[in-house]
């Protein structure tokens, strides 16, 4: 995928959203001037896992992808490579304490990091990331969705 930012996508199925996500890790691959920190926003149920299942399955082929909701991080290591994806969820992150007492500054120098509910934590967020908002588009489809993808 050559991205020039913005960047829209269209979506019709979870399936696709997967694919979608792919396709980002892929660039991030082929392009290491990217920012390694992906910020995911969007209401609940628009598909972030989805994407990011799709983006694990380039970084982590053999990794079983699952909302990190209570453990609020999930590292999927790839074994041939020995790189680490963590993909975090700060749905239940309230406060600056929660998200440092976890550590969260340390992961971004230790891997590639993906991020659930990053409208929580707008002061934590890298100087430079990729943010991925994504809408459903069509009331009419329930699976449809915009995906927008910005160099921050």
């Amino acid at each position: 995928m050559q991205l020039n930012f913005p960047h829209v996508l269209q979506s019709n199925s979870p399936a696709e959203t997967e694919g979608l996500g792919a396709s980002l890790a892929m660039a991030m691959q082929e392009d290491a001037a990217l920012p390694r920190f992906v910020a995911l926003y969007g209401d609940l149920g628009v598909g972030k896992t989805a994407f990011v299942r799709g983006f694990a399955s380039v970084l982590s082929p053999e990794s079983l992808v699952r909302s990190p909701t209570f453990t609020l991080v999930n590292e999927y290591r790839n074994k041939s490579t020995k790189k680490s994806l963590f993909h975090f969820d700060m749905y239940r992150i309230d406060s600056e304490e929660d998200l440092y007492s976890m550590g969260f500054d340390d992961y971004p120098d230790r891997g590639i990091c993906i991020a659930e509910w990053c409208e929580k934590i707008p002061y934590a967020l890298p100087l430079h990331y990729l943010r991925v908002t994504i809408v459903k588009n069509n009331a009419e489809q329930p699976n449809s969705r915009e995906i927008l993808i910005e160099r921050i």
